[in-house]
């Protein structure tokens, strides 16, 4: 009986250290992508009608936000909303959109909040909020209005941001 025991023992040591081994050598990574990349600027095109899709993506771009530092890149990220998204960037939304939205408004306002912490850039195109309805002096304070989105996307394009749309 005893030398079972010895040989669980021994088994369960010998499983733990090759988990640990394997897991050391089969890293998931970006490595490739990103290879000696240093700052990885982008520039996300938000145009997301669903408040529980668009709190889902701005958690998301956290994540990748993190990420990229944790495998040594410095994120320069800029987020550019345009479209329906506009309706749930506001401190005062409609009665149709507090209705569709519910309690995933204030989810949006802290995530929002949340990546202005990190130093994300974060621009409201003044096109969506006229098509929308939205007044531009109720857009959350850590957003900067635009005259136009796509105006932004075509210059921080041309700065070397890299468009990652996000619908």
């Amino acid at each position: 009986m005893k030398i079972i025991k010895v040989n669980f023992f021994g088994l369960i040591t010998a499983l733990a250290f090759y988990s640990a081994v394997y897991a050391s050598t089969n890293t998931i990574d970006d490595s490739a992508a990103l290879g000696t990349l240093k700052t990885g600027k982008a520039v996300f095109l938000v145009d997301i009608g669903d408040p529980v899709k668009l709190n889902f993506y701005l958690e998301i771009i956290q994540g990748t936000h993190k990420g990229m530092i944790s495998q040594g890149v410095t994120p320069d990220f800029i987020l550019v909303y345009i479209g329906p998204s506009v309706k749930y960037l506001t401190a005062t939304p409609s009665a149709e959109t507090e209705k569709l939205a519910g309690a995933v408004l204030m989810d949006i306002e802290t995530n929002i909040e949340a990546l202005a912490r990190l130093g994300i850039r974060q621009e409201v195109c003044a096109v969506a909020t006229r098509v929308f309805g939205i007044e531009n002096k109720s857009v959350f304070a850590d957003l900067t209005l635009v005259a136009d989105g796509f105006i932004s996307l075509i210059g921080y394009q041309a700065q070397g941001y890299h468009l990652v749309p996000v619908f």
